[in-house]
């Protein structure tokens, strides 16, 4: 049985920086100084954002090279939200690769959009629900025999 649902935990940590654990790891994430209540000490939240689908492309690039056995080399992917608002309402995703290029490459690119998570749940906004203060959930050994397998 695969993963069905994966969750991250995050705590205010004073201003407005808030520290992250995701799958064991500690990601911060703040605003800029010039904010009031930033400090500069991380990322702010609309990077991370950014980061998440710059991620996820490259490792699904990587993952299609792989299945394919296409050599690459020098891949990079920059991401640019466009702000309207309080909220972006365009990305851009430009992937640069020494190789493979021309048509191997937009061949890649398109294998790469159809098992990158976080492009697909873009195109395909899920649900959003909004619990305020849920019951907690079980811990430790006893979250561990309820279900579902690591991912």
């Amino acid at each position: 049985m695969g993963v069905t649902e994966r969750t991250v935990h995050a705590r205010w940590a004073g201003g407005l920086r808030s520290v992250v654990d995701a799958g064991g790891f500690e990601v911060v994430s703040d605003e800029p100084a010039s904010v009031p209540g930033g400090t500069d000490t991380g990322p702010q939240p609309t990077e991370l954002f950014l980061a998440s689908v710059a991620s996820c492309f490259t490792t699904a690039m990587a993952y299609s090279a792989s299945k394919r056995n296409i050599a690459l080399s020098g891949l990079r992917v920059d991401v640019t939200g466009h702000y309207a608002g309080p909220s972006f309402d365009a990305l851009r995703i430009d992937v640069h690769a020494d190789a493979p290029e021309g048509a191997e490459l937009d061949k890649l690119v398109e294998a790469a959009k159809r098992v990158c998570y976080v492009t697909r749940t873009l195109a395909a906004p899920p649900e959003m629900t909004y619990v305020v203060n849920p019951p907690e959930a079980p811990s430790g050994a006893e979250a561990g025999r309820s279900g579902s397998a690591a991912g």
